[in-house]
């Protein structure tokens, strides 16, 4: 959700001495404990994620821009993988960082401040028919709900080079912070709580303007301090090791520049014949 699915989870120890390259790239990640059984084996709550998304999209409720941003990220994924960096198949480096138990609770306070607790928001608007709370936390929600299925599908497929996996989150929070910027507004400056207000009801109102700001706090840490100066030049700085070692064991064969004809002998055009005029003058 944060990054975190694509970047944690164990390291294949590297024996370079005494594993070839195709079988060191030949070779699989084991399924992730701790982190990756939270984040990344939940099949229950891909499905989930599915009928949210399904729900969202036809509910009227986020915007154009929201429901295009999924499609255009996706094709432009699979160009970057295809044209700019293709993946060369070491699952040694799909996994930059070790999440150890304090990265383990970061990652689970932002699931349950940016994916719960919006939720159970969105819900309790449409049981008190609040049809603005809804709309503002929409967006935030269909654009995370997209992010945790495609960094799911991503980190169990290895389908993608590891820039491109660091940059899908970074792209998905960008787009969200905007999401997060509205319902900020809407919580905290559009909505007022009035004088005679009941307890219930400006109750809910703070819930909605605590909930607003911890995500957009927590997300814009996630992007500029996480994301963007530790995760991003990681992937990149293991990407063109791997790139090199891949051009360094498997270096490219010469052409030949005189193929021969078939049917025919092939002629050693680089011997050397004897000049007849030579020999005429040493004579």
């Amino acid at each position: 959700m944060s990054g975190a699915t694509l970047a944690t989870g164990p390291r294949i120890p590297k024996h370079v001495d005494r594993e070839t390259h195709g079988e060191k790239f030949d070779r699989r990640a084991p399924d992730s404990g701790g982190l990756g059984g939270i984040m990344g084996s939940l099949r229950v709550i891909e499905l989930q994620l599915v009928a949210f998304i399904i729900v969202f999209s036809a509910s009227g409720l986020v915007p154009i821009v929201d429901l295009a941003f999924p499609v255009f990220l996706t094709v432009y994924s699979f160009l970057l993988s295809g044209l700019v960096f293709p993946n060369y198949g070491n699952p040694e480096s799909l996994q930059v960082f070790k999440g150890n138990r304090l990265f383990q609770v970061y990652v689970v306070v932002g699931t349950v401040i940016g994916l719960f607790l919006p939720l159970a928001y969105v819900l309790g608007g449409f049981a008190r028919n609040d049809q603005e709370a809804v709309r503002a936390a929409t967006p935030h929600l269909f654009l995370l709900s997209f992010q945790v299925l495609s960094e799911n599908l991503i980190a169990g497929l290895n389908i993608f080079s590891v820039p491109v996996r660091a940059l899908l989150p970074i792209l998905y929070s960008t787009r969200r912070l905007f999401s997060l910027s509205d319902w900020v507004v809407n919580t905290w400056v559009v909505k007022k709580i009035g004088v005679e207000v009941a307890l219930q009801d400006e109750t809910w109102i703070w819930f909605g303007r605590v909930l607003s700001a911890a995500n957009a706090i927590y997300y814009t840490i996630n992007l500029f301090v996480f994301l963007i100066p530790m995760f991003l030049p990681r992937a990149f700085e293991t990407y063109f090791e791997d790139r090199a070692n891949f051009h360094k064991e498997h270096p490219k064969q010469e052409k030949s520049y005189m193929p021969s004809l078939p049917g025919k002998i092939p002629v050693p055009s680089l011997l050397k014949k004897d000049d007849p005029t030579k020999e005429k003058k040493a004579e």
